[in-house]
C-alpha cells in the first residue's frame, strides 16, 4: 500500500511535534510537593462540601434517613465546628470554636452555609501556609491528647470531610438527587 505524500508529511509532523507538545504541557513540579498534595486534596474535599451545601434545598436540611443519624444540616454544622479543631492545631492556635458549637446554634440553611464557609476560610489559611518543612513540625493537637505532625491535622481534616461527604452522598441518593462529585 502506497501512502500519499500529504499523509506522510502530516504523520511526520505529528511524530516530530508530539514530544515537544508533551514537554510544553508537563506541569512544573512544586517546590513543596507533599504540602501541595495535601492542599490539592483539601481543594477537592471543600469543593464537594460547599457544592453539597448549596445544592440541597433549605427544606431538606432537616432530612435524615433514620432517627439515629444527624440531619443533612447537622452534618455540615458538625463539620464546620470540627474543622476549627483540626485547623487550629495546624495553625498553632487555640480553637475559636468547639466541635459541637454550630450543631447547637446554626439551624437554617443560611446559618449553616455561613459557618461552613467561615470554617473553610479559617482552614484555607492553614493549608496555604503549609510547606513541606512546616508539615513535618510537631504541634499539639486539640483532640486525641497527643502531639503530631502539622500535616496530620490537615490530612485528618480532609479525611473528616471525605467521611461526611460519603454520608451526604447517601442522603442525596435517597432523595433521588445526583451528588456534586457525580454531577461533574
Amino acid at each position: 500500500m502506497k501512502l500519499s505524500r500529504p499523509f506522510m508529511c502530516a504523520a511526520l509532523a505529528l511524530a516530530v511535534s508530539s514530544p515537544a507538545l508533551r514537554a510544553q504541557q508537563k506541569p512544573v513540579p512544586s517546590a513543596n510537593p507533599v504540602s501541595q498534595a495535601i492542599r490539592d486534596t483539601w481543594e477537592g474535599a471543600k469543593r464537594n462540601m460547599t457544592e453539597s451545601a448549596n445544592q440541597m434545598a433549605e427544606a431538606d436540611y432537616s432530612f435524615k434517613p433514620t432517627d439515629s443519624v444527624r440531619t443533612f444540616g447537622q452534618i455540615l454544622a458538625h463539620l464546620a465546628g470540627a474543622s476549627y479543631l483540626f485547623c487550629s492545631a495546624a495553625r498553632g492556635e487555640k480553637t475559636p470554636h468547639e466541635e459541637d458549637d454550630f450543631e447547637k446554634t446554626a439551624t437554617s440553611k443560611a446559618q449553616i452555609v455561613k459557618v461552613l464557609n467561615e470554617s473553610i476560610a479559617y482552614c484555607d489559611a492553614a493549608y496555604t501556609a503549609l510547606t513541606d518543612r512546616t508539615a513535618a513540625e510537631v504541634v499539639p493537637m486539640a483532640f486525641g491528647g497527643k502531639d503530631a505532625a502539622r500535616a496530620s491535622a490537615l490530612i485528618g481534616n480532609v479525611g473528616h470531610y471525605q467521611e461526611h461527604y460519603g454520608n451526604l452522598v447517601t442522603y442525596f441518593r435517597i432523595k433521588g438527587m445526583v451528588p456534586p462529585s457525580s454531577r461533574r
